[in-house]
């Protein structure tokens, strides 16, 4: 199956020249350079997370997180976890095969991940209607695809997004990459509270990327329910949270946190935005 882009033309401009042009201004306003892409995969970052809002709104902020990923090489495949804003799907939806197409060509889906990964977990279907409309995982593609054309992607989208889930997903990635000799990375899609003025914000916003610093799942799971932060993805950073700390990784560092009004001026009603990168010392 063909995955068609859902959002070409409003998040990202939908032709490849003004494409490439809009990454190499993400970069520019946030890093401050390109990153050069490093052909030998070392395997230090276990994952990121970044934004997945429209390119002038976060895709510079989006930057620094794939800063990371393209100076430490490119693995073979890589896992990308989004939450669902569509309502279709599953509680674990996974596109299993075929190709998602952008501006900047085709990708192929790691067919032998996704099966092997659907195996070994309790939760995971075969399921293409979750991803059809949705935004989160089309985004970050152009930001990978721009460097390179040399990896596969596994998307999954999470619907039921809990410590049972995120528990689940990332046991599914352990015990696939026993039976797998790709290399891969994890890409959590999320953006942080939503609509609240810059100071509520940037309050609740704290609080989950302590927890996230720290590596505390449970209680970034926690904080979500309690403090009523709209965190669309926190159910994705969990579970890469898991799976790093499997690893060996003991901390994450925030690379950038911006709002939407930080582009726009208007400071009443705002979307968080943050990069971090999940890190082998």
């Amino acid at each position: 199956m063909l995955r068609k882009p859902a959002v070409a033309g409003s998040f990202y401009p939908d032709n490849q020249n003004d494409l490439e042009e809009m990454i190499e201004y993400c970069f520019n306003k946030g890093v401050g350079k390109l990153p050069k892409l490093n052909k030998n995969f070392n395997g230090n970052i276990t994952g990121i997370m970044v934004p997945h809002a429209g390119y002038i709104y976060s895709g510079y902020v989006a930057s620094y997180g794939f800063y990371q990923l393209v100076e430490s090489g490119f693995p073979d495949t890589f896992i990308i976890l989004c939450p669902n804003h569509t309502g279709f799907g599953y509680d674990i939806s996974v596109f299993d095969e075929g190709f998602w197409e952008t501006p900047l060509g085709n990708i192929e889906v790691d067919n032998e991940f996704a099966e092997k990964f659907i195996k070994n977990s309790k939760y995971a279907k075969k399921d293409t209607t979750a991803h059809l409309r949705e935004h989160s995982i089309e985004v970050e593609l152009p930001f990978l695809q721009y460097f390179s054309d040399d990896f596969k992607i596994l998307p999954i989208c999470i619907g039921r997004q809990n410590l049972q889930t995120s528990l689940d997903i990332a046991n599914a990635i352990k015990l696939t990459s026993e039976e797998v000799s790709n290399s891969f990375s994890l890409i959590s899609s999320t953006d942080l509270s939503h609509f609240l003025n810059q100071t509520d914000t940037i309050k609740r916003d704290n609080l989950v990327l302590n927890d996230i610093t720290e590596m505390n799942y449970k209680k970034l799971i926690q904080d979500v329910y309690d403090y009523d932060i709209s965190m669309c993805g926190y159910g994705t950073v969990a579970a890469d949270i898991i799976y790093s700390l499997d690893l060996g990784v003991n901390s994450c560092e925030i690379l950038s946190h911006k709002t939407s009004g930080d582009v726009s001026g208007d400071y009443n009603s705002v979307v968080g935005y943050a990069s971090t990168v999940f890190k082998k010392e």
